[in-house]
């Protein structure tokens, strides 16, 4: 069941399936809740899953107003609210899906079971690399539009592997990117990624059990090694790896075993 959720942040697409427990998947940056679809098509019917469309991606409304991760992770609660969800929940997020819920798991522990992240760096970017590549490249977007930096951007996000293991769900992945409204994107980009903050803070109040997720070809800024790092200053949390190179790749290259690794830290 698909639904547009009211929130603070603007009304967000949701859709709502399955039974059992609840289990909450958040996307990354760029992209929208079809990245997904092979996991979920590999994890069946084992649980209820809530997938959201972020603010001003895919089919959620685009907003004319700065938002942060936080006001995400508000909004978060809002769609729980909304469906009646009291209980806590499994968190699964993908780069900002996995800021969101680190921040939400930081400061309301009670909602959050626990919590997996996805190629989710817990670093805004360096000083070099962020006048060097990503200032540009979001200029690059606002003045000529998505087919700029649409090869760049696969490049980043999912790898030349990925894309050519899973060329159509490389491409309906990429194309939430290329179809985005160009305004609402470029906020997006923006507040989510120029002016993302340090989660060091926020890792080290997270009490839920949680799996941080790396692809063994790391990403731009998070590695295995930082990732494993993370996972020793947190009180209840590992860190592993999966195929790929690029925070994206996984859900493309290995959706089997991501799915079987979400299984085996749920327990069932």
């Amino acid at each position: 069941m698909s639904m547009s959720v009211p929130t603070h942040v603007g009304r967000l697409h949701v859709t709502d399936s399955g039974n059992g427990p609840v289990a909450v998947f958040w996307h990354s940056l760029f992209v929208d809740q079809n990245s997904w679809r092979l996991v979920l098509q590999a994890l069946g019917s084992r649980r209820r899953v809530i997938a959201v469309d972020a603010p001003n991606h895919g089919r959620s409304e685009p907003v004319d107003h700065d938002f942060t991760v936080g006001d995400c992770a508000v909004a978060s609660c809002e769609i729980l609210d909304h469906l009646g969800i009291r209980e806590p929940v499994d968190w699964v997020g993908n780069a900002l899906g996995g800021h969101v819920g680190i921040t939400l798991a930081a400061t309301r522990p009670e909602r959050v079971k626990s919590l997996v992240t996805i190629g989710t760096p817990v670093e805004p970017f360096g000083v070099v690399e962020k006048w060097t590549r990503i200032v540009p490249l979001v200029q690059l977007y606002r003045v000529f539009g998505p087919k700029a930096v649409d090869r760049v951007l696969t490049e980043a996000l999912l790898g030349a592997d990925a894309v050519a293991a899973q060329p159509d769900q490389a491409q309906l992945t990429m194309d939430a990117f290329r179809n985005a409204d160009r305004q609402a994107m470029l906020r997006a980009m923006r507040c989510l990624m120029l002016h993302r903050e340090s989660l060091r803070d926020a890792i080290v109040a997270v009490t839920a059990p949680t799996l941080l997720l790396v692809a063994q070809g790391g990403q731009e800024g998070w590695t295995p090694g930082e990732s494993a790092q993370a996972a020793r200053t947190m009180r209840n949390a590992v860190s592993e790896t999966l195929p790929g190179a690029g925070n994206i790749a996984p859900l493309l290259l290995a959706p089997v075993l991501l799915a079987e690794r979400l299984c085996r830290f749920w327990g069932i």
